[in-house]
Formats: structure tokens, C-alpha cells, sequence
């Protein structure tokens, strides 16, 4: 994957003409960017949109707050942060970790932006208009313009490689919730392998379905990577990630806090997409449906993440939950963090 990355930033800026060409020809095309875009905000490849804009409430609490927090809550990270053997690895893990993360984001970013001066060079219309205003085509349609055949195969196995460890990880957590969480837990039934087999193959098939109907349900097939992403990412923020937190740095979380945070974020997340956050309930229509309009409410909150509005409520109700509730028994921190932490006097 990083090496996959380096060729596709390194014959980017190959054939733009190098780094400060590639920049300067970048920042040239505002005028046409800000004809077709600014009335939604857009100041220019080079520019933040304008404020409190509905593209500046889109890069701000979508892109920038909802896929960079909701990474830190992803279910398939926790699974292989378990399997680290102790911080000595997690300290050798950092640098390299570092560099990987800057290739994986910065790379496709920098490269996304450049492909309007290729396109423009080369079709005089931006990548927006070259994709037939397919946002998910455009780096597909830039591979197969710029580079050579043999590089297309090396991306798709790079993404097939993104795919199976991130997949490999989720799975996991679907099989053990369906047999520890549900069965063993909450039924307090015997559990077993099977079981796990069965949840991991569920999970399997409802991801198949959602990667097929997606596409057709979201104005077929347009931006459903980055919406599907920033959903999943916002929602496993909100749900998961207060009771994450406060899970590795606080013994004074109790169950039922990390438990009400948890669905608050959840539900929360669910009714901002249904209701009030157009993108998705304009498609939705359950908003059109009970109440005759798009959404509940007008600018700037049907522009607004979900994540901005039910990641500070799910954080809240955590605390003041856990201030009300049974504290959890010193034995079982003790337990958990196996003698990690200080027992309190």
C-alpha cells in the first residue's frame, strides 16, 4: 500500500512538471472551480470555502470531524489493538505508523486536488465534469489517463489488501458479538464456535447486500464511498467511542453510563440522518414522508455531521449517567487492566 501510494504521488507530479508547476497550475483554476461551486462556498483549490458556507460546514464537520474522529472508533482497530503483545511494539509501531497514515490520507488528498490540472490540461473541464460528476469515478479515471496499465493492477491489490485487513477485523467483532455479547451475556446461554461462524457469516452477507444496494439507493452510485464512509465512521463515533475513552482512562465510567452513552450516540446519530441532515434523508424520504419537506430544518443544520451534534450528547450523558449510577467494583478494574492500574485507597 505505501509503496502503491509513493509511485501514484511520484508520477502525479511527474507528469504536471514537478511539485511547485503542479501547485501553481492547481491554484490557477479557482476561477472555473468558483463559477461552478461558489455558490455553495467554494473559494478555490487553494482556499478553505467560505464560512459557515454549506461546502464549509461539509469539509469541516464531514470530512474533517466525522472521518478524522470516527477513525479513532473503529471496531476492526480495537480488534487488532488486542492483539499487540505490549507497548514496547506500540512504541516501534509509531514512526512507521506515522509515515503510513501521512502516504494513506495525504497521498490521496494531494493526488485528488491535482487531477483538475490534468484534466483541465487535458479536456479543459475540471475532474468533477471529466467523471460525468461521478466523484467516486475520478481517481479511477485518473489512474487509467496517467498512469501506466501495469500500475492499476498494483492499486487494485492494494486496495484488495486494505480490504482484507480491515474486513478480517470487523468479521471478528461481528462473530463475538453474536456469541459472547448476545448469547453468552445477555441470553446467558452456552456459547460456542459455531456460533461465531454463524455471526461472522451474517455480517458477510449483510455487507455484500450493502455494497450492492448502496450504490443503487444513493442517486446510483454517486459519492456513496465518501457518504458510506463518513456515516460509518460518524456513527462508530458517536456510539462507541465515549464508552472507548472513557473504558481506558477512567475507572469512574459504570456500566450503565458507558451503556446510555452508547445508545444516545447511536440513536441520535440515526435520527440526524433520517430527519435532518439533507444528503442522506433527502434520499431517505422519511422527512418528506411524515413531514412534506427534505428536512427538518434549513441552513446551516442540514449541512452539519451528525457527528458534531451526537458525539458531545452521547460524552455527556456518559458522565452524568456514571455520576448517578453503581460504581463499578476496584476487583473487576483490577481484573481488567490486570494490575495496570493503582488500586485507590
Amino acid at each position: 500500500m505505501l509503496i502503491a501510494m509513493i509511485i501514484l504521488i511520484g508520477f502525479t507530479y511527474s507528469r504536471l512538471g514537478g511539485i511547485t508547476n503542479a501547485h501553481e497550475s492547481l491554484a490557477q483554476l479557482n476561477p472555473q472551480i468558483i463559477e461552478i461551486f461558489g455558490g455553495r462556498g467554494h473559494l478555490g483549490f487553494t482556499s478553505m470555502p467560505a464560512l459557515g458556507s454549506n461546502l464549509w460546514w461539509t469539509v469541516v464537520s464531514t470530512i474533517v470531524l466525522g472521518v478524522g474522529i470516527g477513525v479513532l472508533a473503529q471496531p476492526q482497530l480495537v480488534v487488532r489493538f488486542m492483539t499487540v503483545k505490549s507497548t514496547r511494539e506500540l512504541n516501534r509501531a509509531t514512526l512507521i505508523g506515522g509515515i503510513f497514515i501521512l502516504f494513506m490520507t495525504g497521498v490521496a488528498f494531494v493526488v485528488g486536488a491535482l487531477s483538475n490540472v490534468y484534466f483541465f490540461q487535458s479536456q479543459q473541464q475540471i475532474s468533477f465534469l471529466a467523471a460525468n460528476k461521478n466523484v467516486d469515478s475520478i481517481i479511477p479515471l485518473f489512474i487509467q489517463k496517467v498512469m501506466p496499465g501495469w500500475f492499476g493492477i498494483i492499486f487494485l491489490v492494494t486496495l484488495f489488501s486494505a480490504a482484507m485487513s480491515t474486513l478480517s477485523g470487523q468479521y471478528h467483532a461481528m462473530g463475538t458479538s453474536l456469541s459472547r455479547d448476545i448469547v453468552e451475556t445477555a441470553l446467558k446461554r452456552k456459547t460456542s464456535i459455531s456460533l461465531s461462524r454463524l455471526g461472522t457469516s451474517i455480517g458477510i452477507l449483510i455487507s455484500t447486500f450493502l455494497a450492492w444496494a448502496l450504490p443503487r439507493f444513493f442517486e446510483a452510485g454517486t459519492a456513496i464511498i465518501a457518504r458510506g464512509t463518513a456515516l460509518f465512521f460518524g456513527l462508530c463515533a458517536s456510539t462507541l467511542l465515549p464508552m472507548y475513552v472513557g473504558g481506558l482512562y477512567s475507572r469512574k465510567v459504570t456500566r450503565a453510563g458507558a451503556i446510555s452513552g452508547m445508545l444516545s450516540g447511536f440513536f441520535i446519530s440515526i435520527f440526524w440522518f433520517l430527519f435532518v441532515h439533507e444528503s442522506e434523508s433527502k434520499v431517505i424520504g422519511a422527512a418528506m414522508a411524515l413531514f412534506g419537506k427534505p428536512a427538518l430544518w434549513g441552513h446551516p443544520w442540514n449541512v452539519v455531521d451528525p457527528i458534531v451534534i451526537s458525539l458531545p450528547i452521547a460524552a455527556l450523558i456518559t458522565v452524568l449517567v456514571s455520576l448517578f449510577t453503581k460504581k463499578i467494583d476496584e476487583s473487576h478494574h483490577q481484573l481488567c487492566f490486570n494490575g495496570v492500574v493503582k488500586k485507590e485507597k
